[in-house]
């Protein structure tokens, strides 16, 4: 019998603390912008909820304590064939954190999310972000999928398709023509948070890059290409 689980709901048509994925994902589905998790003991979501979605994300240690959980939908369990085999030696490893970023235009509105490599559920999200780049979105995810892993004592991999925002983790510091103005002060003030997070802590995760042509798209892909 699969374990209890709690859901937070900060941002949904009717924020509140539910017990089943049915009634958070009524609350969450087709809402822009909707924050939500799941938690495993009903004291933990309702401390969660009391405390806010800027109580569980936005400083601190907390960096990336916060974000949705449900079921990615239509997306097929990843298998490699002899085509893809002949691409990489690599294995999955599942037991870990995919992420990918949705855009609307780049620059344009940006939106993230970290999915359980397994199953497609999603541990994560953020956004719609008002202004910025694939590759920044990229970025954030990664350094929000470690931040939440050093916080719960994990030692999961962290799957991302995107190099550059791995040579960024890796180096602390982004790279970017993005100009910083009133448009995208959104998304600068977690690039600064992210990257202070990266000077501040250490960690033992892997980042590792998906294998695409091997494997298909990442878990956490929005099918928006």
């Amino acid at each position: 019998m699969a374990k209890q689980k709690y859901y937070v709901v900060w941002e949904g048509k009717q924020p509140g603390v539910y017990s089943t994925w049915a009634e958070c994902q009524a609350q969450t589905d087709h809402y822009t912008g909707a924050k939500y998790k799941s938690y495993e003991s009903k004291a933990a979501a309702e401390a969660a909820y009391k405390a806010g979605w800027k109580g569980n994300w936005g400083t601190g240690a907390a960096f990336a304590a916060s974000g949705s959980s449900g079921r990615a939908k239509g997306k097929p369990a990843y298998a490699r064939g002899r085509s893809a085999a002949a691409e990489t030696d690599e294995e999955i490893d599942y037991d870990s954190i995919s992420v990918d970023v949705g855009t609307r235009g780049n620059p344009g509105p940006v939106e993230y999310k970290g999915v359980d490599t397994q199953t497609g559920d999603v541990i994560f999200s953020c956004g719609p972000i008002r202004k910025g780049t694939n590759n920044l979105g990229e970025f954030l995810a990664i350094v929000h999928a470690l931040a939440l892993l050093k916080k719960e004592g994990s030692s999961k991999t962290v799957y991302s398709d995107s190099v550059n925002a791995m040579k960024w983790v890796k180096q602390k510091k982004v790279a970017t023509t993005l100009p910083r103005d009133a448009s995208t002060e959104e998304i600068w003030t977690l690039i600064d948070r992210a990257e202070h997070w990266l000077r501040t802590h250490t960690y033992e995760n892997k980042v590792l890059k998906w294998q695409t042509k091997a494997w298909g798209e990442i878990k956490a892909d929005y099918g928006r290409k």
